[in-house]
């Protein structure tokens, strides 16, 4: 089992690596408390997928304290990474999404895999129920995703994006409406991004993605095909457009190609939206050490 950390937005969202800030007692990143989860878990092996410019500074400033730890690859994504006669706009500097750098890690991954956001922490639980889901023979187009709920998401100081979703009887992903999540009063109203003159409450307990799938590597040959689409599809706006992984899953969910599993957690998710979310992460964090869930030396 591998885990793909998608880190390609780090060094734009941060002002450079060396701004990243640490969350753990000892320096660590958000992505240290993923990777150590992910190896407590079984995986055998990590792979980054990062800007080509920032490989010696992310290898220097958080790879080489993990490759004694579990086997570690170095993917890039690259905007010039498009289908053949595509004009990339002038000044565009943003990568093109995450179904884009999924696929830019394709060759480093021959096996059964989990994909994550590099800034966010999921927890343990996660780590180890996609483990669980591929530890059985699955067919070629059975994925999984985590599904949050909702109230253990939310940030105290303000919306956040998430993906409401909803299921069939099977636990099977059956909608994921891309959303912005807030509390209003006593209520949590969710506003589809594309459709924001439609907010609707839900619950505490709706269920919602976090952009942790666990993937077979039929998705590779999927998002192949659908990336000469998605590039004909916006070639009028292709200074801001992206090709994003939840559309890419319900184009073949919609298509009956593939199925979803939706593996739900009572993890807490933490991150870092807003610069006041950090005080609340290092505070989470010193506790679950202090209950022995983390060492305080995460890597000695």
């Amino acid at each position: 089992m591998t885990l793909v950390i998608m880190a390609a937005g780090m060094g734009s969202r941060f002002g450079g690596l060396k701004q990243v800030e640490p969350v753990g007692p000892n320096g660590e990143f958000i992505l240290d408390y993923s990777i150590y989860d992910a190896i407590r878990a079984g995986y055998e092996k990590v792979v980054f997928i990062i800007k080509e410019e920032n490989y010696e500074l992310f290898r220097e400033t958080i790879g080489k304290r993990i490759e004694s730890k579990i086997n570690v690859e170095y993917a890039f994504q690259k905007i010039e990474d498009v289908p053949n006669g595509v004009l990339i706009p002038e000044g565009r500097v943003k990568p093109w999404g995450t179904s884009h750098a999924i696929l830019s890690a394709k060759k480093y991954v021959n096996e059964p895999f989990a994909v994550i956001n590099a800034d966010d922490f999921y927890g343990y639980e996660p780590y180890k129920k996609i483990k669980d889901f591929f530890s059985s023979k699955k067919e070629e187009n059975e994925y999984a995703m985590i599904g949050y709920k909702t109230i253990n998401t939310m940030s105290e100081n303000g919306s956040v994006k998430r993906g409401v979703c909803s299921k069939n009887e099977n636990n099977l992903l059956t909608g994921l409406i891309e959303s912005s999540i807030e509390k209003v009063s006593d209520k949590i109203i969710a506003t589809p991004l594309e459709d924001e003159n439609n907010p609707f409450e839900i619950k505490e307990s709706t269920l919602v993605s976090m952009n942790f799938f666990g993937f077979n590597t039929s998705i590779f040959s999927y998002l192949e095909d659908e990336m000469k689409e998605f590039f004909e599809k916006h070639k009028n706006d292709l200074d801001k457009c992206e090709f994003l992984i939840p559309t890419s899953v319900f184009k073949r969910i919609n298509e009956n190609k593939i199925k979803v599993k939706v593996l739900d957690t009572n993890e807490k998710w933490y991150g870092v939206t807003y610069k006041e979310d950090k005080k609340d992460l290092v505070d989470a964090i010193n506790r679950m050490i202090d209950e022995g869930k983390y060492p305080k030396n995460l890597w000695d």
